[in-house]
């Protein structure tokens, strides 16, 4: 629990008043309290501030930054600055600045443009972290540590060069194993010499973005980069934890941000804390999906929501304004799926530079009326009146889907079948036909206890690392249901073909082998046909993209495909395997068929719906003390009605007591506080 010193849903976001003049420190104290702020983000981008030689540190500014917020009852999250070097340590070491995929050395400029492999990044960042942690340790005000800023992007310089060499003599031991685990053979592209290895770049082995020669250097290099960057964040962990062990740190990641393994990350996080800009169009299921993979990353403990826009983006093709209401019902979206804190970017709208049409709770008219600051203002009240109720909650989800992000690399490196496989889509499909059947489910990794839940789904579970497949058995042997899909077990960790039929590894416990996968144009479909009734399915269901043309072992076949010249052959099955079943699903199926199938699951598994409500109306729980809170979210623009049950409930927002069917307004929430049953 991260809420000691403020036992709370913290309330607030990035505030940088050196940006400003002093005259408007006071007046953003004054709208801070009528908002109900409590807890500024500060010193994200400070370095150059605090540093402004070698040699010199200045942190005045910052001394006053957080003794007044201190005195006007505002906790701070102290960032560690690192995340933009500044300007006279590009100047005078040019080794700080990355190398892009093109070859091109880097100027000053920017962010995201710190190499992590360079020495003297590493020094000074460190040497920062150190006498940020030394000078505030014992500041009343601190909360917690925020490292560095969204880390991200790539580096191919001669310094990322041998730590790539190093880090590969490390995994692989030898040349030999390296080059039988990268089957360099191929293309006559034996190494002889830790030397001869360069990042695979567009001067070497990859192109337009994912494209490559050779996925096993690709797929490694990503490990590599993703292992650096982590790697200069525990420097910076470690050097906190050395002055102040008791103070959480974190370092705000990007939901499903493709270049790192955050799985992997929050490993070394105290808490995790991540950044939601969804479109206004993005679909409010993949919100909630990454609110529980943000979840997930630390097997189901809250999370932190460190930004979120009060109206509007500035870097979107289109950044539309969140409508009356939504900042409100997406803010309390992230609690309902596990979210200790509700952050915003930013407190108040800077005015030069990329991020000034970046929307604030204080907007450029510099007061508090307008609509922006007033629901900001209802928001804070509420999250004041909820008090300690909600922090520390858990969810109970009986249902497990798995993310991988080395699967996703695997599967975007891959040199075919087809261009428009997307492995977060496709995870996505299940997630959003659980999500509208108001089903929890959990987003976990290959690693988590699979013991905890009744049904696992795998989606496009391409690459299996070494254990998984056992794994799978031994869940499915003790009861439970797994599910997987087409274009599943076709290669190990270092992505070799697993010979001897698809799905290599999961072979036995599916009860099936592929032959060949059909890739279909955008514009062609196949069919899957049920061969009898099976609960909500029935008759014969759309699918594309992928068809994988698959024989049975001993798996039942429930679904055929209705044409083209693998008409007739399997296409939904399911295999006994011990005391559990595991089903296949050779194609990506409409959604309608999803829906279906996953009922049919829960009902084998006697799960349940949170509850009944109409389309648009989002359901989830927290669970705490023997309570449990069941959120209602409704995202139409109309009122809905919701049927809750019978038994007697406190509205937490409201305070009346309900039951039976509730009116939830037009982008309205209710949170509904009842016995655990």
């Amino acid at each position: 629990m991260i809420n000691d010193k403020l036992p709370k849903i913290w309330y607030g976001g990035d505030y940088n008043p050196e940006q400003w003049d002093a005259g408007i420190w006071q007046e953003d104290e004054r709208m801070f309290k009528l908002a109900g702020i409590d807890v500024a983000t500060v010193n994200v981008f400070s370095w150059a501030l605090n540093q402004p030689d070698e040699d010199t540190y200045d942190f005045a500014q910052l001394d006053e930054t957080m003794d007044r917020l201190y005195k006007s009852g505002v906790y701070t999250c102290l960032a560690t600055s690192t995340g933009a070097h500044p300007a006279w340590m590009a100047r005078k070491y040019p080794d700080v600045t990355r190398v892009d995929v093109q070859g091109r050395k880097r100027k000053f400029g920017g962010r995201h443009n710190s190499c992590p492999n360079s020495p003297t990044y590493r020094k000074y960042s460190v040497r920062m972290a150190g006498k940020l942690a030394e000078r505030y340790k014992d500041h009343p005000g601190l909360l917690i540590w925020h490292i560095s800023n969204e880390y991200g992007g790539y580096c191919y310089c001669d310094n990322c060069a041998a730590g790539f060499r190093k880090w590969l003599q490390e995994r692989y031991g030898s040349l030999e194993a390296l080059n039988k685990a990268w089957n360099t053979r191929f293309w006559g592209h034996t190494f002889y010499d830790w030397e001869d290895i360069v990042p695979p770049s567009e001067l070497s082995e990859e192109w337009n973005g994912n494209r490559t020669n050779f996925q096993g250097i690709s797929l490694d290099y990503r490990r590599f980069m993703s292992y650096s960057l982590l790697e200069c964040y525990r420097l910076e962990y470690e050097e906190l934890k050395k002055h102040t062990p008791n103070i959480p740190v974190t370092t705000n990641l990007m939901g499903f941000y493709p270049e790192l393994n955050y799985f992997e990350w929050a490993k070394y996080m105290d808490i995790v804390s991540w950044d939601n800009y969804p479109s206004l169009d993005t679909p409010v299921s993949h919100t909630a999906m990454t609110h529980d993979l943000m979840r997930g990353l630390k097997s189901g403990d809250p999370f932190m929501l460190m930004e979120q826009t009060p109206s509007q983006q500035n870097w979107q093709a289109y950044n539309s304004l969140k409508r009356p209401g939504v900042m409100r019902l997406w803010s309390y979206q992230a609690v309902a799926r596990g979210a200790d804190t509700v952050l915003f970017f930013q407190l108040r709208r800077s005015i030069g530079a990329c991020e000034k049409y970046h929307g604030a709770v204080i907007e450029h008219v510099g007061h508090e009326h307008t609509r922006v600051f007033r629901e900001c203002a209802e928001l804070g009240r509420e999250l004041e009146q909820l008090g300690d109720t909600l922090l520390d909650a858990r969810t109970e989800a009986k249902i497990g889907i798995v993310y991988d992000w080395e699967n996703r690399w695997a599967t975007d490196l891959s040199s075919g079948p087809t261009v428009s496989l997307n492995y977060e889509k496709e995870v996505h499909k299940y997630y959003d036909a659980l999500f509208k059947m108001h089903v929890e489910s959990d987003m976990v990794s290959v690693e988590e206890d699979f013991g905890k839940y009744e049904i696992v789904i795998a989606p496009v579970m391409y690459m299996v690392k070494p254990g998984f497949a056992e794994k799978v058995e031994k869940f499915v042997s003790n009861g439970g249901t797994f599910v997987t899909t087409f274009f599943s077990g076709i290669v190990n960790e270092n992505d070799l073909v697993t010979t001897g039929g698809y799905p290599g590894e999961l072979r036995s416990v599916m009860g099936i082998w592929a032959e060949e996968i059909d890739a279909l144009f955008p514009d062609q479909k196949n069919q899957i046909v049920m061969k009898h009734s099976w609960g909500k399915l029935d008759g014969q269901f759309e699918c594309d993209l992928l068809c994988d043309l698959i024989h049975s072992e001993g798996a039942e076949v429930l679904a055929e495909y209705g044409s083209d010249f693998y008409k007739g052959m399997p296409v939904l099955t399911v295999n006994r395997f011990g005391n559990g079943r595991a089903y296949y699903v050779a194609s990506s199926p409409e959604a309608s068929f999803l829906e279906g199938f996953l009922a049919n699951l829960c009902e084998e598994k006697g799960i349940k719906p949170l509850l009944n409500a109409p389309a648009g109306v989002e359901v989830a729980r927290r669970v705490k003390n023997g309570m449990e809170y069941l959120f209602l979210l409704n995202h139409n623009a109309d009122a809905a009605m919701v049927e809750t049950g019978a038994d007697a409930k406190k509205e937490l927002l409201g305070g009346e007591t309900v039951s039976g069917i509730v009116t939830v307004p037009g982008r309205g929430v209710l949170i509904l506080e009842r016995a655990k049953a």
